[in-house]
């Protein structure tokens, strides 16, 4: 039995979800040595100061939670806020799956078409949501870094998707 049919569309895009969140953490831990010698991921399990502070991927669970009736402290940011990173882009992948089991492009074509997708979607749900600025209110080089951080996101669900279906 092949990936192909033993997992189908989903699986296969959930899995390459994984593997896109990984090459889009990659691309930021990159950028943050580059940058200040200091590591993203290290950072991100630290406890904010206020919840103003913590990852909009956070703030985002934590809205979810309490619509459920769960309490999301600070202090639990740092694994609910990579929990949401991964799940978030699992289940995107998935969604990336059932498309590309219809469309059939080019991986690196759809990769680069979903990852730009997946970048432009946060700036049209995360403002109106207050977890984000609009997008005339960043600075074009943080919207390009942003930018080849889902690229690298896109590219990389495109790639083991491509790698998981046999056909």
């Amino acid at each position: 039995m092949t990936a192909q049919t033993a997992l189908g569309p989903v699986g296969r895009g959930l899995l390459a979800g994984l593997a896109g969140t990984a090459a889009m953490t990659l691309a930021q831990e990159a950028v943050s040595w580059a940058r200040n010698r200091r590591s993203s991921v290290a950072g991100s399990l630290k406890e904010p100061r206020t919840w103003a502070e913590a990852p909009a991927r956070a703030q985002l669970a934590r809205r979810a939670a309490s619509l459920a009736g769960y309490r999301v402290t600070k202090s639990q940011v740092p694994v609910v806020g990579n929990v949401a990173h991964v799940g978030y882009g699992m289940v995107l992948g998935g969604l990336y799956g059932l498309a590309q089991e219809r469309l059939r492009l080019h991986p690196l074509a759809h990769g680069a078409i979903f990852g730009t997708a997946v970048w432009g979607f946060q700036y049209a749900v995360l403002p109106p949501l207050r977890v984000y600025e609009p997008i005339w209110k960043y600075p074009p080089a943080t919207l390009a870094v942003d930018l080849s951080y889902h690229l690298a996101y896109g590219l990389g669900v495109a790639g083991a998707h491509a790698a998981l279906d046999s056909r």
